[in-house]
């Protein structure tokens, strides 16, 4: 478009473009069209595209959505090539169905593999960098469970839909807070041990008292906090680690 051809006051143009007015009623026609041949082509992608998607999935869904729009939108492109294009993606998306339903490693190379995030009430803080998660993002999801402090859980994980999957201990161990610090009413009130602190990096729960500070065994960082005991019991450290 050339600079001659801006003019603020031609609102045919701003409005509709270089088409005429009649072309907002094929607009119509078009959407309605396109619409209905997208509920099918959603429908033959299977049940997974209107649930958790994983990334190949949203990677189609997107793609859908780049498709429908030009045939809907342009009054110089048809839908036919739109259509066809619909049909290549839907054959492309059953048959990569097929091959992951055949082939455990096409399974893994696409739909991706559950990772550990904890263990044993400690963080696996290498499965959280490969998560892309930070200690906040993984502490909100298990406050969203309920879960108070890590002696509560035995295994999370981050399945390859970005949904987590928590699996409490029978027995729950002291363990570091989930609570934010910023809430002092209830960080402070929670049943503290004296006896056991907990770092506050990986959660790892050793016995010594807060005064003697040291480097965490685990993960070398030097940074404690008194663990939360759920039980006035006094558990032996090899009960608390892995």
């Amino acid at each position: 478009m050339n600079k001659e051809d801006i003019n603020l006051s031609d609102w045919h143009r701003i409005l509709v473009g270089n088409a005429p007015w009649d072309f907002l009623i094929e607009i119509l026609m078009r959407s309605v069209i396109m619409y209905l041949i997208l509920l099918v082509g959603m429908r033959l992608l299977g049940k997974r595209m209107s649930a958790n998607v994983s990334i190949f999935e949203m990677g189609v869904m997107l793609t859908l959505g780049a498709i429908m729009s030009v045939p809907m939108q342009t009054a110089e492109r048809g839908m036919v090539p739109g259509v066809v294009i619909l049909g290549c993606v839907i054959v492309f998306h059953r048959t990569l169905a097929w091959l992951t339903y055949k082939y455990r490693k096409v399974e893994a190379f696409t739909q991706g593999t559950p990772g550990l995030l904890v263990k044993n009430g400690i963080i696996d803080i290498d499965g959280l960098k490969r998560g892309k998660l930070s200690h906040e993002q993984l502490f909100a999801h298990l406050r969203g469970a309920k879960v108070r402090h890590l002696g509560q859980v035995k295994r999370v994980y981050l399945e390859s839909s970005g949904s987590f999957s928590i699996y409490p201990q029978e027995q729950p161990k002291p363990g570091l807070s989930v609570l934010p610090a910023r809430d002092k009413s209830l960080y402070h009130n929670e049943g503290r041990s004296r006896g056991y602190c907990a770092c506050k990096n990986c959660g790892y729960v050793a016995v010594f008292k807060s005064t003697d500070r040291k480097a965490c065994t685990h993960c070398g960082k030097d940074d404690w906090d008194q663990a939360v005991n759920d039980h006035e019991k006094k558990f032996k450290a090899a009960e608390i680690n892995p």
